[in-house]
């Protein structure tokens, strides 16, 4: 196990002159304080450093804003964009009581893998997420009383195969544009961004993250995605957290902007964050049996969870108001909540690649990378262990093509963030069990996404709403 003289020996084989401590908001986006080599001693790790708890995103109120960051120095790491800093997570706690914080969504992932151990069921949760990105060339938007616009760009674009000249002006145009849903592994010139995910991938590797495989996406205008190895929950999210801090500051190198976002084009595949995971006890897969497509009765259980729970876990995996452009009915994206061994219209997927019992896994295939990965893996966990523990079905496997199927006589997700957050306010028992989510976490949440992405985007004139009614 990794201390705080393990770190000081870092800085100093490294020659790091700097601590860089980053832990994760509500919403999910890393946060960060630096400190100078010689504040970095046994005592900050074993006493914590205070910050202002009140102006993080979800913590706490004015009247209990002291808060203590504890690094875990398991987490340490040469930064491979900030020179001469070592990176570290930390975990938050309350100063009066010392006890880990409630709202804190690592301590959320950390009680979701005790709450399972307690169950009996399993000891490990394995996880792998597949998130999507688009990267950019530039982007700008903006919103006033009188005015609102996007626009973003891309030189490997369809739309660009026009112009005389490259988005910079100065050299020819070369062609080689990516059609609407043509980008799914092209090699280059098509594909322009090989050596950026080589690059982000090197990064990656830094903060231990075992990447599998890289490579275009579908969508045009730069759609990617970069694979890596599973592993345990609460490390899964951590891997999450650097994956994205990576992609964005690899792209910024570039000159480009990466996004997470799941619907940026219009009429183009969206973004996904499709989440893999497994239970195992003493070593063995519990998903692997002789049931359907090779799988458990267990594993059967927690997907009817998942699917049971479906709704309400659509606040914590699908979270953004954007989420929703993309859970559309009839498109390419997975809305509807049953299982399927090969459809990747179905929210629950069973991937077919090997007939391994350690590969058997659930595909949950409706998340999406604007999530906060601690809430949304143990939302995910907590929803299945229900399943497991009231013997939820998940019904009979959906084989034929979901195309042809009338979307009206499909259970589908919920259709809008604000229809989501009234599901998870009228299920969520599922999440209190352990105590994982707390009540006061689960209300500050839907009151932040409620005011802060609801009723932010629904009392504003959208764009289009112009050329609809304008004229009328």
């Amino acid at each position: 196990m990794a201390n705080a003289d393990d770190v000081i020996k870092l800085m100093e084989e490294s020659g790091s002159k700097w601590l860089d401590i980053r832990f994760t908001d509500v919403p999910g986006t890393w946060q960060h304080v630096s400190f100078p080599k010689h504040e970095v001693t046994e005592d900050l790790f074993a006493e914590g450093t205070g910050f202002d708890g009140s102006s993080i995103r979800g913590f706490q109120t004015i009247d209990e804003s002291d808060m203590l960051l504890f690094p875990d120095a398991s987490t340490a790491t040469v930064d491979p964009f900030i020179p001469n800093t070592v990176s570290i997570i930390a975990d938050v706690k309350d100063p009066i009581t010392g006890a880990s914080y409630d709202r804190s969504p690592r301590h959320v992932a950390a009680k979701a893998e005790a709450y399972l151990k307690s169950t009996g069921i399993g000891d490990t949760s394995y996880w792998g997420a597949e998130a999507e990105f688009f990267i950019f060339d530039s982007v700008s938007y903006g919103g006033a009383s009188n005015s609102a616009h996007y626009e973003v760009d891309s030189e490997e674009a369809i739309w660009n195969s026009g112009n005389a000249t490259d988005l910079s002006g100065e050299g020819p145009n070369l062609g080689h544009k990516l059609r609407h849903k043509g980008g799914y592994f092209p090699a280059p010139p098509s594909d322009t961004q090989t050596l950026i995910r080589h690059e982000a991938c090197e990064a990656m590797a830094r903060f231990g993250i075992e990447i599998e495989k890289h490579h275009h996406e579908v969508a045009t205008a730069g759609q990617g995605e970069i694979n890596w190895r599973f592993s345990p929950l609460k490390q899964a999210a951590d891997h999450v957290m650097a994956y994205k801090y990576c992609l964005k500051n690899t792209a910024a190198k570039h000159g480009k902007s990466a996004t997470f976002m799941p619907k940026p084009l219009f009429e183009d595949n969206g973004t996904g964050m499709h989440t893999h995971q497994s239970i195992w006890k003493d070593g063995s897969p519990m998903f692997a049996g002789d049931r359907y497509v090779g799988l458990s009765d267990l594993a059967l259980n927690y997907i009817g969870g998942l699917l049971k729970h479906g709704d309400a876990l659509m606040a914590l995996v699908a979270p953004s108001s954007n989420s929703y452009k993309r859970l559309v009915p009839g498109f390419e994206a997975p809305t509807i909540l049953a299982l399927s061994a090969r459809n990747r219209s179905a929210a629950a997927r069973i991937p077919m690649y090997s007939n391994s019992p350690n590969a058997k896994r659930v595909e949950f295939r409706p998340p999406d990378p604007t999530c906060n990965p601690y809430l949304a893996f143990s939302a995910m966990l907590m929803a299945g262990l229900d399943g497991i523990a009231t013997g939820a079905s998940p019904g009979d496997p959906i084989e034929e093509d979901l195309y042809e199927v009338d979307p009206a006589t499909l259970n589908q997700v919920p259709g809008s963030l604000a229809e989501a957050l009234d599901a998870l306010e009228a299920d969520h028992d599922f999440l209190l069990k352990g105590g994982v989510f707390t009540p006061d976490l689960l209300e500050a949440y839907i009151d932040f996404k409620r005011e802060n992405e609801v009723d932010a985007v629904r009392l504003r004139p959208h764009p289009y709403e112009f050329f609809l009614s304008y004229d009328a």
